[in-house]
């Protein structure tokens, strides 16, 4: 709700004086990406305040909708992918394995929060088109603020690693327009708890298709296992590195915000985000 890569919403916020009368509301979307090798699909299809609403355990997104029975949430897909128009249709459901009430600020002026839901959760997958099944593991979190992520953030280098007790290291590495960075190196645990631990150094990475730099804070070397997302301002990554004093592979992904907002990146993302008003 209110997309934060949307550029329709961008360009509302331009146009419109002031930009706080923007209504969020008229910017949603469910962005599925499919990375299979066998039928790949990617949709963010952007819809209007008239074609989406809300309520305590149910959120309607156009022809797709997510809602939480009391123990998962089952996303029901119902999408055509782009830039191909291509169905995807099925239900992901998602099984926490503990619930966190936890949230931490980003920025110095606390305009931005993330938290993690369920930071270990077990999935599964039943896809109708394409004709697919599978389950593993999963998380889920929350990412909220009251103003665009240009303003505050140059980038950020984000990682998730499950270790071996079943506890979940959250690694946010997050570079400030002014003032000091931000790191939260935090390990969410099976029994509820939430601790953080000193964050290792920055390892530098191999730049992506697009020229984007970016690093994972390892023990150790790492490893490119698989590139998942590799767009002009944004990388989604699977990394092989060493993390409180064990190999670890960890989901990774890097955000540049002064890429996304160049004007030729915004022209780009109509292609990759639709909108049905």
């Amino acid at each position: 709700m209110g997309s934060v890569f949307s550029p329709y919403y961008a360009w509302a916020r331009r146009t419109t004086r002031p930009p706080q009368v923007v209504d969020p509301e008229h910017y949603c979307c469910l962005n599925v990406a499919l990375y299979s090798k066998a039928a790949p699909r990617w949709a963010m299809t952007e819809r209007g305040a008239s074609h989406s609403h809300r309520t305590a355990d149910r959120f309607v997104i156009g022809p797709s909708q997510l809602e939480w029975d009391g123990q998962a949430l089952h996303i029901h897909i119902n999408e055509t992918a782009v830039p191909w128009p291509r169905p995807i249709k099925g239900r992901v459901s998602v099984f926490p394995t503990q619930l966190f009430d936890f949230s931490t600020p980003l920025d110095a002026q606390a305009r931005h929060h993330w938290g993690p839901i369920a930071p270990h959760a077990r999935v599964e997958v039943q896809l109708q088109q394409p004709q697919q099944s599978w389950s593993g593991q999963g998380y889920l979190d929350s990412n909220e603020g009251t103003e665009p992520i240009d303003l505050p953030f140059k980038e950020w280098d984000w990682s998730r690693s499950v270790l071996h007790d079943g506890s979940v290291a959250v690694l946010y590495d997050v570079q400030a327009h002014q003032g000091a960075d931000h790191l939260l190196a935090l390990k969410f645990c099976p029994d509820g708890q939430v601790l953080s631990f000193d964050a290792p150094p920055r390892q530098i990475l191999p730049r992506t298709a697009w020229g984007m730099a970016r690093r994972m804070r390892s023990e150790g070397p790492v490893k490119v296992q698989h590139q998942l997302e590799d767009a002009p301002f944004y990388q989604r990554s699977v990394i092989q590195s060493r993390l409180l004093g064990e190999p670890v592979v960890s989901f990774h992904e890097t955000l540049h915000t002064g890429r996304l907002v160049l004007p030729v990146v915004q022209a780009m993302l109509p292609f990759r985000m639709p909108r049905r008003s």
